[in-house]
């Protein structure tokens, strides 16, 4: 049977990266988007569960699943908190729970989560913990409105709950001899991260914060992601990997 890579959020930035280095690794390679992203793609709203079913179901009647790169998001400056969370992490559980039953010995997933979690590491409490542990619950709305207000500090709530959901779906999936695991980039060098750059003061100061003074760049993080899934990363699951360029150990050593 014909073995399936996806890659989500293909038609840009680091989405797009992350699936010029992973031709190869499948038979065949599955772009998706909310956009048109070519090359094999598939146009998908990745909040939407009918869009994500029919997605799933396009990938088991192309073969067996090898790989599931979920790259696709929103950034603070796209949306309001509420469709940032909706998006990001009810999203991101869809498509979890739609390729679930694909699962099989060697598939694997990286989940684009942020650095934005490490840094709402401080303030993630219980009623945070709880809020983003369900987010296919009927009162996820509800559960998370305290935090939808500022779509900066949503962005940062939904990032924690990525890391969560791959976490989760490490046991599940490893139980059949799958593995998920999350990547949290810092200021990379994209569309994406240079709209917010542009718009957000406080982005120029984590640049600062980088012992090199740089962005990373979207290639930069797809060689960690194609990592992530490939054969010799067979014994890693369960983890977040934060590619930041050091930016996190600046601010907690104070050097």
């Amino acid at each position: 049977m014909p073995s399936v890579v996806v890659v989500t959020g293909a038609a840009s930035g680091m989405g797009r990266a992350c699936l010029e280095r992973v031709r190869g690794l499948g038979d065949v390679l599955v772009a998706v988007d909310v956009r048109d992203p070519g090359i094999e793609g598939v146009v998908c709203d990745i909040s939407d569960p009918s869009a994500v079913a029919a997605l799933a179901a396009r990938v088991a009647q192309a073969g067996s699943l090898r790989a599931l790169i979920h790259a696709a998001g929103l950034s603070p400056t796209m949306a309001d908190g509420a469709r940032v969370l909706e998006v990001n992490l009810v999203g991101t559980q869809l498509l979890l729970d739609a390729f679930d039953p694909l699962v099989g010995p060697g598939s694997a997933a990286v989940l684009f989560a942020s650095s934005a979690a490490y840094h709402l590491a401080p303030y993630v409490d219980a009623a945070m913990e709880a809020a983003v542990a369900e987010p296919l619950a009927g009162d996820f709305a509800e559960r998370t409105a305290p935090y939808a207000g500022h779509s900066g500090f949503a962005y940062g709530v939904s990032k924690v709950g990525v890391q969560r959901a791959a976490r989760r779906a490490a046991v599940t999936w490893g139980r059949r001899g799958g593995r998920v695991n999350s990547l949290s980039p810092g200021i990379i060098d994209t569309p994406m991260g240079r709209q917010e750059f542009a718009q957000q003061e406080a982005m120029r100061g984590m640049v600062d914060q980088v012992p090199s003074k740089r962005l990373g760049t979207a290639d930069e993080l797809a060689a960690v992601a194609a990592f992530l899934v490939s054969d010799a990363a067979s014994f890693i699951n369960g983890i977040d990997i934060l590619a930041d360029g050091g930016g996190h150990a600046t601010a907690l050593t104070g050097l």
